[in-house]
């Protein structure tokens, strides 16, 4: 789904001006990555967590020139959905199978 259809679907449910639920929208990305950015966890009930994990040092390899590079520590940002985001999704995979 893009951003245009989730915008057009929220619409029809709402009966809200596209270019308000786009706004919105824009908003809560923008307020994510704020969040993200300063290292603070967003934690939306019934939804999920978006958080920062962190990787360590680590050595890794180019293998087209056979040498050695070093990865420095960095924070990457992740999304832990709850346990209902995933149960419904393990449901509807279910019957898509079927």
């Amino acid at each position: 789904m893009t951003k245009a259809q989730l915008v057009a679907s929220i619409a029809l449910q709402t009966n809200l001006e596209k270019t308000e639920i786009e706004n919105v929208l824009e908003s809560f990305f923008t307020t994510i990555k704020t969040a993200s950015a300063q290292d603070k966890p967003i934690y939306i009930r019934k939804f999920g967590s978006f958080q920062n994990k962190k990787r360590g040092l680590k050595i890794a390899r180019n293998i087209y020139e056979n040498t050695a590079v070093v990865v420095a520590p960095h924070s990457f940002p992740s999304f832990k959905p709850c346990k209902a985001f995933k149960r419904q999704v393990k449901a509807s995979t279910k019957v898509l199978a079927e």
